[in-house]
């Protein structure tokens, strides 16, 4: 499938907010407008708040379509040039049937989000759009003034200067987790930061392997199996999946049996890399456990000792996280260590 690119953002811009999944923002204004400056004041962009941007969670949980359609609007308004998500959720799987794909396909823009964003993230990506797995205004961008400099760098590398080949590197420290958000002090904090010291663990794999990038929260992509929108088993063909897990809430032996299914479907003979983010609430026993887990079912239930695996990325739902542009082609050197795009993030 030939994919569709979206055009970089631009200082001045104007961008999109929106809450497809829940409506956080109307608990938390203050994390959320510290985003907004952020996006506005950091990144030099114009925001336009969709109408779900700040509307009550109980109006957005009943109303799937009104997200759905702040999505469509988005995209159709030739002023618009991304879409952030304030954060994620768990139920924004109900919003997928009322996305219009034609007009969407028709006027490709940077979408990014992460976690339950997942759903529609990977649904457009199927149908060839590019789309972005990274920070939202509420987790991350709220908080870019708290993190190295080195995130802020990377933002702007993949969605304003996008360059032919962009090689990713281990942040030097990360955190899980914020301070309590109801207290107005908390704004843009993280939790205490801790070194990264053992950075990317490479469990296996030799040489050069290449593929497109795809996958997103390994809970969320759970819930889209067995729907119309979870995609076919050729999909997988030569793409790198990346997986991360959510908050406190899947264990080593859940994941065992995730990548077990994913064995079990064929994927795991198809793809040409996994990437897997650094698990979060996973103390570093837990951690060891999970690389156990994986290696067990890979390398010996299903004989696939060839597999690229990469642990303990930085992406997910730990700080500062990693943009991961789904359907851009991307290398794992497993030689040299080395994660890299092959093409443009954007155009």
């Amino acid at each position: 499938m030939e994919m569709i690119t979206p055009q970089r953002l631009n200082k001045g811009d104007t961008v999109a907010v929106l809450s497809p999944s829940a409506g956080v923002p109307s608990v938390f204004p203050h994390i959320f407008n510290e985003g907004v400056h952020m996006l506005e004041q950091e990144l030099h962009l114009n925001v336009k708040e969709m109408n779900t941007a700040r509307a009550a969670a109980e109006q957005l949980h009943k109303n799937p379509k009104q997200r759905a359609e702040d999505i469509n609007q988005a995209f159709a308004d030739s002023d618009i040039k991304a879409i952030f998500c304030s954060i994620g959720g768990d139920d924004s799987i109900r919003i997928l049937p009322f996305l219009d794909t034609d007009l969407i396909k028709k006027n490709p823009k940077i979408i990014m989000g992460a976690s339950d964003n997942t759903t529609f993230l990977t649904y457009l990506n199927q149908l060839g759009i590019v789309t972005y797995y990274g920070p939202t205004v509420m987790a991350g961008i709220s908080q870019l003034s708290s993190l190295e400099e080195n995130y802020k760098r990377h933002i702007l590398d993949l969605l304003f200067h996008p360059s032919d080949t962009y090689d990713f590197q281990p942040y030097t420290r990360w955190s899980e987790g914020y301070p309590d958000w109801s207290e107005h002090d908390n704004t843009g904090k993280i939790n205490a930061q801790k070194l990264n010291a053992q950075g990317w663990r490479w469990l296996q794999g030799e040489g050069i392997n290449s593929g497109k990038l795809y996958g997103g929260c390994i809970e969320v992509l759970e819930m889209l199996k067995g729907t119309p929108y979870f995609c076919d088993i050729e999909f997988f063909n030569d793409k790198i999946l990346f997986l991360e897990n959510a908050e406190g809430s899947t264990t080593v032996e859940q994941i065992r049996r995730t990548i077990r299914s994913y064995g079990m479907q064929g994927m795991l003979e198809r793809i040409q890399g996994l990437l897997i983010g650094r698990a979060r609430d996973y103390s570093d026993l837990e951690k060891e456990q999970l690389e156990d887990a994986i290696m067990s079912v890979v390398r010996d239930e299903f004989q696939n000792h060839k597999l690229p695996i990469v642990t303990n990325v930085d992406f997910g739902h730990t700080d500062p996280m990693f943009i991961l542009p789904m359907g851009i082609c991307t290398e794992i050197n497993c030689n040299e260590k080395r994660i890299r795009l092959m093409e443009p993030s954007v155009l």
